[in-house]
């Protein structure tokens, strides 16, 4: 990262491109409001994988922490309201570069109004950086965050109420690293669901420190330190479930370990998500609808998991099960330009020095892969690729120094086979 209890959790808004207008925050956004909130706007086409069938049309998703995180409620949305902010460039041009036909941005402040992000698609991914094509997403999603939300309670044990720490999720104000989801496939409004207000407790057999939480507090603490979505894309005659999340970073714990827990299961409830074995029958989503994701539905899982399965402070036993679970594949996303530079990055170990996809600034130990794009089984991937090019090679500037211009994490990307 670059960085009282409420009556209730805000629930998720819906702020969609192609939508006449802006709905109102409210509790709980109807089917209906929902159903009418995405309107098409024009018929995206479908990119072909060079030297493939034609008749089977690849779909490229990817995920980007873009550390376009700011210290102050609304100073993003100002910052992106001009198209003059260095970062905001660096970040849109290496979007431009990877050309993904679904992105999900990570540490993305949110703001009810979606000003941010249409802020951002105007002022920068729809004009040219650095010589690239401009890109268009006609869909967009984002919701709140528990971030910055105040719990009222002493969640951190310093003895005193009241900062980030203290907040159901980690944050100076309330939307501080959220996330948006840009599409260039239509998304089914209506059937997206939301997990922000599933409370921790509720979980079965959880790792969350009882000894810490009081009861009290365990009856209020959401187990998502932000959210997470399960955002159906429309891809011709398909309909394909992004599964977007970003647990709690394992870091800045005291004894009790409580971040490197809440981490863990974060992770558990997206592979419990994903069904198999009943695992997800506990699950209940905002609107009070229980149960998994439907069983043999096509899925993209991603997002900054802030888990590394070999290296870092994460308990690497969540992310272990996820990357084996045999309802999705797991292609292997690596810097190419980078592949057998090992002495130059000094990484050992199952991180390796292509599979890294962020450099927090601390030697080896500081680059890790903890972003994500996981296809289920059922969507062939074609290729992947971490966008990471060494020194001297084009676009190199926009990811080195310290900091670097765009962000300390890496955009990663996969193409996936998308057939009838």
């Amino acid at each position: 990262m670059r960085h009282s209890i409420r009556t209730a959790l805000a629930a998720a808004t819906l702020i969609a491109l192609g939508v006449a207008g802006t709905l109102p925050a409210q509790a709980h956004p109807t089917a209906e409001a929902r159903s009418i909130s995405v309107q098409p706007l024009s018929a995206a086409p479908i990119p072909y994988a060079e030297g493939r069938d034609v008749m089977a049309p690849s779909l490229r998703v990817a995920t980007f922490n873009a550390s376009l995180n700011r210290p102050q409620p609304g100073q993003l949305a100002l910052d992106l309201s001009t198209p003059l902010d260095g970062q905001a460039q660096a970040v849109a041009q290496i979007v431009q570069r990877n050309a993904p036909d679904v992105l999900l941005l990570n540490e993305f402040d949110y703001d009810p109004e979606g000003a941010a992000a249409e802020g951002f698609k105007r002022n920068y991914l729809e004009r040219s950086q650095g010589g690239q094509d401009p890109i268009d997403y006609p869909y967009k999603y984002l919701a709140p965050s528990n971030t910055g939300i105040p719990s009222g309670a002493d969640l951190d044990g310093d003895g005193i109420v009241g900062g980030p720490a203290d907040a159901l999720g980690y944050g100076e104000f309330e939307g501080q690293y959220g996330m948006v989801l840009f599409s260039k496939h239509p998304i089914d409004a209506a059937k997206i669901r939301t997990f922000q207000k599933f409370l921790w407790k509720d979980m079965p057999e959880s790792q969350m420190p009882n000894r810490h939480y009081g009861e009290l507090v365990r009856g209020v603490l959401p187990l998502p330190s932000k959210s997470m979505w399960d955002v159906p894309i429309t891809v011709g005659d398909k309909t394909i479930h992004v599964i977007a999340a970003h647990p709690a970073p394992p870091v800045f714990d005291g004894p009790e370990k409580r971040n490197r827990a809440r981490n863990h299961d974060e992770i558990r409830l997206i592979n419990d998500y994903l069904g198999g074995e009943g695992r997800g029958e506990y699950i209940y989503d905002d609107s009070g609808k229980r149960g998994a994701l439907e069983p043999g539905s096509d899925f993209v899982v991603l997002g900054d998991l802030n888990s590394d399965a070999g290296s870092g402070d994460s308990d690497p036993a969540a992310i272990t099960k996820l990357l084996g679970n045999p309802l999705l594949v797991d292609p292997l996303p690596a810097a190419a330009e980078r592949t057998g530079d090992r002495e130059a990055r000094g990484i050992a170990g199952i991180t390796g020095s292509a599979l890294g996809t962020a450099d927090f600034g601390r030697g080896s130990a500081g680059v890790l892969r903890v972003d994500y794009v996981l296809p289920s089984a059922t969507l062939p991937a074609r290729g992947s690729g971490v966008y990471w090019p060494g020194a001297g090679q084009d676009g190199a500037g926009l990811v080195s120094g310290w900091p670097p211009a765009s962000s300390d994490h890496r955009l990663v990307w996969v193409d996936v086979t998308v057939s009838g």
